[in-house]
């Protein structure tokens, strides 16, 4: 979109977002994105999901534009230790290392 200004990190707290949980979140994802046409993109959310529920924590970027309209738009930190660990539980089964992969699908 012409105009673009770029995006900032603001403080939760001065958002919308501020008493959101992480099931907040979790239904924020799903309602979101979860229709989205493709497997691809479905496990992507589920992705998503998993990182909110094993504590990777979430920024809000403002973008803005030069006619005043302005987006929050939802990125993650780092990943979580919680998340590392759960993801490497997943791919390592009764067989050993990397008895399974784990998809994280593509964003949308």
């Amino acid at each position: 979109m012409e105009g673009y200004l770029g995006e900032t990190i603001v403080d939760i707290q001065s958002t919308k977002f501020k008493d959101y949980t992480p099931s907040d979140w979790v239904m924020y994802y799903v309602e979101s994105y979860g229709q989205i046409d493709g497997d691809h993109h479905k496990l992507w959310v589920l992705d998503q999901i998993a990182r909110i529920l094993k504590g990777t924590s979430i920024i809000i970027k403002e973008a803005k534009w030069d006619n005043g309209m302005t987006e929050y738009r939802i990125t993650f930190d780092k990943k979580s230790k919680e998340y590392k660990k759960w993801v490497k539980e997943m791919c390592d089964g009764d067989d050993g290392k990397h008895t399974y992969s784990y998809d994280k699908g593509v964003a949308p």
